[in-house]
């Protein structure tokens, strides 16, 4: 059967409230039994003390043993015990219980309420430090005395009673401590499970300075981040369908067109049919992208690679359409090797470019640079444009995110296959703005330390001006 880890953790604390309240039973009693035990001794010995003192006292009052005057001592002989006088032959001068009979004594010490005798003590008589006789004694047994009997039974009553409190007492004190302490649990728990039914709006309240508190905050991040991701998946749901529904509607169209002999199947029909398929290529290879980038890091063929030939030639194949747009591509790349995958440090170029000439109006200007700055191979784009509005700057790398005033048609989802691809490669990737004065993404990669050099060779030579602009 299932216990809850609030049952287990009162069944803790009143597992321990209970063991130590037993265990401190325990260990008083034990030495109350032991401190009463030596009192009753001591008493016992004071006891005799007592008749001895009383014999020594007879034998100087008489000036020897006086049995007319040792019958004095008999009714205090005979409260307790029993008692016996003898000389050093062992003939006895006395017996206490002579005139009485041993019945009547016991009968005596019963009424008393003395309890069982214990064994014969011979006792010393002196006088002027001489030994003048042996009293032989019998005093009840300590402890055994009804009267001891019933305060210790009353004693041992007390401490189990106070047991038992002292148990109830750490059952509800640890159900009251396991109920508090799994609260943030509980809480956690449903609002985990509303959550995962999909009350996205859901979060947890505690938020207390402890382990759970910190919990608690990294579930309200991650449940933010989930709500987040939620509602640009829908957004981006709708820009893909949209993105589709015009070209699949511009070929429905146009095909039906040539099917029922309203359009010819002239060049220019051909080539409009091509570009839309090529959109939607675009759009389909985007997604691909995207999904892959996740395991980008799995995948890498890292090399020492020449990143400067690398990124002429990312920026030769962007000259036609930097010059259709009128933009300029400024390139300024120093001599800098890294240990990457030329690929996927292309990809990454590739997407930055595209997208600076998105943001960029007619006339203005994109910079690639490459510097070694310390330990770090520095790659910038920047461009002219209206630069990124604050409240857009840190969603620029998320995942379906799309800005406003983009230009030209996409999927938004290029700076996020950059961002994972350079994380892939142990990199960094950020995004500066000012509004107003363009933006600059800043791609820091390890410098190669080690290893041989292996150049990267690429197709044709960039000058350092392309699209018709020459370098600043």
């Amino acid at each position: 059967m299932r216990r809850s880890y609030a049952f287990r953790l009162a069944a803790a604390f009143s597992g321990i409230g209970i063991a130590a309240a037993a265990l401190t039973a325990i260990l008083v009693n034990v030495s109350f039994g032991t401190r009463f035990t030596s009192y009753l001794e001591d008493q016992q010995r004071g006891r005799q003390q007592q008749v001895i003192a009383g014999l020594a006292d007879s034998y100087r009052r008489s000036g020897g043993w006086d049995a007319a005057d040792l019958r004095s001592l008999q009714s205090l002989a005979l409260m307790d015990g029993t008692l016996r006088l003898v000389d050093a032959q062992g003939n006895t001068i006395w017996d206490a219980a002579t005139g009485v009979g041993s019945q009547m004594a016991a009968m005596h010490r019963e009424m008393m309420g003395s309890g069982p005798l214990g064994p014969e003590q011979r006792l010393p008589v002196r006088v002027d430090g001489e030994v003048v006789g042996t009293a032989i004694v019998r005093l009840p047994q300590a402890g055994l005395l009804p009267q001891d009997v019933s305060f210790r039974s009353s004693v041992n009553r007390l401490l189990l009673l106070g047991g038992i409190l002292a148990g109830l007492a750490a059952l509800v004190l640890g159900i009251v401590l396991a109920r508090r302490a799994t609260a943030p649990a509980r809480a956690l728990t449903r609002t985990a499970r509303a959550l995962a039914a999909g009350e996205r709006s859901e979060r947890v309240e505690f938020e207390g300075p402890d382990e759970f508190g910190e919990m608690a905050r990294a579930f309200n991040s991650m449940a933010n981040t989930i709500e987040e991701e939620d509602r640009l998946r829908r957004a981006f749901a709708a820009d893909v369908a949209h993105e589709l529904r015009t070209p699949l509607a511009i070929l429905r169209t146009q095909v039906e067109g040539l099917q029922d002999g309203v359009i010819e199947p002239s060049s220019r029909a051909l080539a409009s049919l091509l570009e839309e398929t090529l959109r939607l290529s675009r759009l389909v290879a985007d997604l691909e992208t995207l999904a892959s980038a996740d395991a980008a890091g799995f995948s890498l063929v890292r090399q020492s690679v020449e990143l400067q030939p690398l990124l002429r030639e990312a920026a030769q194949e962007f000259a036609g359409p930097y010059e259709a747009e009128d933009v300029a591509l400024l390139t300024d790349l120093s001599d800098v090797r890294s240990h990457a995958d030329p690929t996927r440090i292309r990809q990454v170029v590739t997407n930055l470019l595209s997208n600076a000439v998105k943001f960029t109006p007619p006339g203005g200007e994109v910079a690639l640079t490459l510097r070694a700055e310390g330990d770090r191979a520095v790659i910038r784009v920047s461009d002219t444009g209206p630069g990124i509005p604050a409240d857009e700057l840190g969603h620029v790398f998320d995942r379906f995110f799309r800005g406003r005033g983009v230009r030209a048609g996409g999927s938004g989802i290029g700076l996020t296959v950059a961002r994972e691809l350079v994380r892939a490669h142990g990199g960094d990737i950020r995004a500066s703005s000012e509004p107003g004065r363009g933006t600059t993404f800043t791609v820091s990669l390890p410098i190669a330390s080690s290893g041989e050099r292996l150049p990267f060779t690429a197709s044709s030579y960039v000058p350092d001006s392309v699209g018709g602009r020459r370098r600043r």
